[in-house]
């Protein structure tokens, strides 16, 4: 069993089990490694690198360990970076690592335990209620 950094236990799944929240396929058997499912969530984001201007961008989809977007200036991939974005519950200031690139898409890990990580948690959880109970594609 894997715990979290304050000893509450995480379910480990595999992307059979657990369908990726973002509504992206995967592979039968292919395991996610992710800790945390994603939902979609698209809100403008501001990402402020270390010495260089604010890149803009919005979001695609948001857990409790990060959040993907769309930038049109490219990022530094290993920095940590400062974010701004607005949930439905307020405005959010954290820090992350730049995780991942896939042409414009950016994956970012949150790095630092903060007062947006309950903001964060809280939306995650409405947006788990809000997709689960609003129809599929058709």
């Amino acid at each position: 069993m894997v715990t979290t950094g304050a000893g509450e236990p995480i379910q480990e799944r595999s992307a059979v089990e657990l369908p990726n929240q973002s509504g992206a396929s995967q592979p039968r058997g292919v395991v996610d490694a992710r800790r945390h499912p994603r939902f979609k969530l698209e809100v403008n984001i501001c990402v402020y690198p270390r010495n260089t201007l604010v890149v803009r961008g919005y979001t695609v989809d948001i857990s409790l360990s990060g959040i993907s977007a769309i930038l049109k200036d490219e990022v530094p991939l290993g920095e940590v970076v400062r974010l701004t974005f607005r949930l439905p519950l307020g405005e959010v200031e954290a820090h992350a690592l730049v995780r991942q690139r896939n042409a414009f898409r950016y994956g970012f890990q949150f790095v630092e335990a903060s007062s947006a990580q309950d903001l964060i948690g809280q939306t995650c959880r409405d947006l788990a209620v809000k997709q689960i109970h609003s129809p599929g594609p058709s």
